[in-house]
């Protein structure tokens, strides 16, 4: 990180905002990221001329600028980039990168301000709730902050409590990124092929969520209870007594991070076995509940003292809906069949591709994953190999993830990480292929062979698609006849004589302005006008200049071609 983010002060650390204030803060950010995107694209703004490394350079510079001002800007932006993060279907990959290295490691607030927001929802002071309770935080960030503490029962817990005029900052931020939404759903380059206010609304959505810890509570609740049959999973269990919207007390459960590898050798923990829990406990939790943990960073798991793994923060969950096996179903035969015509199928049908008027090069784009990097065998395939191959491809494509998709590949991966790191020899695709040969026989052998299951799908296919073609027919000629079938001819050829006749037109006037400034500035000259004849000169150069790089542009586009 280039900065250390526990030191410092925050404008947005505070209880009261100013809408106004807010206002200016996030617009000067959106307008100066505006600035640095249409720079971005114009030649003149590389010295030296433009280079894909100078853009790669660039394209990083911003990607961590954005990423920084997202943390000055506070808890709501935090959150969004993190979000952000997931969708390398609409950013740069650079952006996404740096974005999913934002951590929230803020300011703590005072204990006055804990003693405050604890007697408002509770009812009762300190003293009268807790036997003890440590006025230091174990953690702060950017939604709130956990206190150890210990009943009068004698029970450890942790009290996390929300950071103070939180609701009221989401409620001014969200307003003014909803005027941002829209504006960029109708800008006629970012909003093409974007669904800004659908982003926009799914962010609200999460956001208010997250800090409900009534909604934390009863998810933390779920996901122990999926997990009671398996001693190697723990989940801190939720007291309800003390738990308000603003409020949750969980049982305080200590472990060694998963990332803390020499605390793990130390305590006599086998690494090999947490890692492969790790992938296992993901996978029962998509294949078997469909309801999983969305954020299982290295911050969020953690090693018991007798070898379980630990799962801590239920305010970002998914959940899986039962018709999207199907679907994914789907995919499998595609890919496996190498079939890029199903898997675009299977895709609109999950709601991962916007359809548009012209499918080709979406399909010739799967087709083309599909017969260069689906060719090893399935448990020698990378997570985060196959996460960065679809969202290249998608990136600019009518490719629409759902967030559900993003935030399992994003899981995969990280989990696939942290796996690495436990154990060097780990792959998740190792641990996984069991389950997706149980998923794929479940599905096609309910009725007995799967082979004879898939042929009399297709047969039923073929059918069905010989019944529908006449009123097909019928359609088509019916659009013709109205004149909504439009065709489109685009021939390389014509499009570089074009080109280059526009270049040529363009070349023959810099070269006219040029004499016209020569011509001049001879004439000064003559006429003892020297510092005009200077300033005519130098006019005369520069447009020089600008025709040479013409020329020399005109001579690599006819070479490429």
């Amino acid at each position: 990180m280039e900065q250390s983010y526990s030191d410092k002060a925050y404008r947005w650390n505070r209880e009261k905002y100013s809408s106004k204030r807010r206002f200016v803060d996030i617009w000067s950010f959106v307008l100066t990221l505006m600035f640095k995107l249409w720079r971005y694209n114009k030649d003149w703004s590389y010295p030296g001329g433009v280079t894909e490394a100078k853009q790669a350079t660039r394209r990083k510079a911003q990607a961590i600028w954005i990423r920084n001002t997202f943390l000055d800007l506070g808890p709501t932006f935090i959150k969004v980039g993190q979000l952000f993060s997931t969708r390398a279907d609409i950013f740069p990959g650079e952006y996404v990168e740096e974005l999913s290295k934002l951590q929230d490691r803020v300011p703590a607030f005072s204990y006055e301000q804990v003693e405050t927001i604890i007697e408002q929802e509770l009812g009762k002071k300190i003293p009268e709730l807790f036997q003890s309770f440590e006025p230091v935080p174990l953690a702060a960030a950017s939604l709130g902050q956990v206190h150890k503490a210990v009943l009068h029962s004698g029970e450890s817990v942790v009290i996390k409590v929300q950071r103070p005029g939180l609701k009221k900052l989401f409620e001014i931020d969200l307003q003014i990124l909803k005027g941002i939404a829209r504006y960029f759903q109708n800008h006629p380059k970012w909003g093409r092929g974007r669904d800004w206010m659908g982003i926009y609304e799914e962010c609200c959505r999460i956001l208010w969520e997250e800090i409900d810890y009534l909604s934390e509570g009863r998810n933390a609740d779920t996901f122990r209870r999926n997990f009671r049959a398996y001693n190697w999973v723990k989940v801190p269990r939720v007291y309800w007594r003390y738990t308000t919207s603003r409020i949750i007390s969980l049982e305080y459960m200590p472990g060694i991070k998963v990332s803390q590898y020499e605390a793990l050798e130390a305590a006599g923990v086998d690494r090999k076995a947490i890692a492969r829990y790790g992938a296992q406990a993901y996978l029962h939790q998509l294949l078997n509940n469909g309801f999983f943990h969305a954020d299982p960073h290295p911050g969020n798991l953690a090693v018991s003292p007798d070898g379980a793994l630990i799962f801590y923060d239920f305010g970002m969950m998914g959940t899986i809906k039962s018709n999207v096996r199907e679907g994914l179903m789907q995919t499998l035969f595609g890919i496996a069949q190498k079939d890029g015509d199903r898997v675009v199928q299977s895709l609109i049908d999950l709601g991962a591709i916007a359809p548009v008027d012209d499918m080709g090069p979406v399909r010739r784009s799967v087709q083309y994953m599909l017969d260069n990097f689906m060719d090893k065998p399935f448990e020698a395939q990378s997570v985060a190999a196959i996460s960065e191959d679809l969202y290249e491809i998608a990136y600019n494509q009518p490719f629409r993830f759902p967030a559900t998709f993003t935030f399992v590949m994003r899981a995969f991966s990280t989990l696939e990480g942290v796996g690495k790191g436990l154990d060097p020899e780990f792959n998740f695709m190792e641990v996984a292929q069991p389950y997706a040969m149980e998923l794929m026989t479940n599905n096609s052998g309910l009725e007995g062979n799967s082979f004879l299951n898939e042929l009399s799908r297709q047969a039923v296919q073929v059918s069905s698609t010989a019944l529908g073609l006449p009123r097909r027919l019928e359609d088509t000629l019916d659009k013709l006849e109205r004149g909504d079938i439009r065709l489109r001819v685009r021939s390389v050829e014509t499009e570089r004589l074009l080109r280059r006749q526009s270049n040529i037109q363009m070349g023959m006037s810099y070269a006219l302005i040029i004499s016209g400034f020569t011509v001049s500035a001879t004439i000064l000259l003559v006429n003892h006008y020297v510092w005009l004849a200077a300033v005519a000169g130098l006019i005369a150069t520069a447009v020089s200049i600008i025709l040479l790089r013409l020329i020399s542009r005109l001579d690599r586009y006819d070479q490429k071609y």
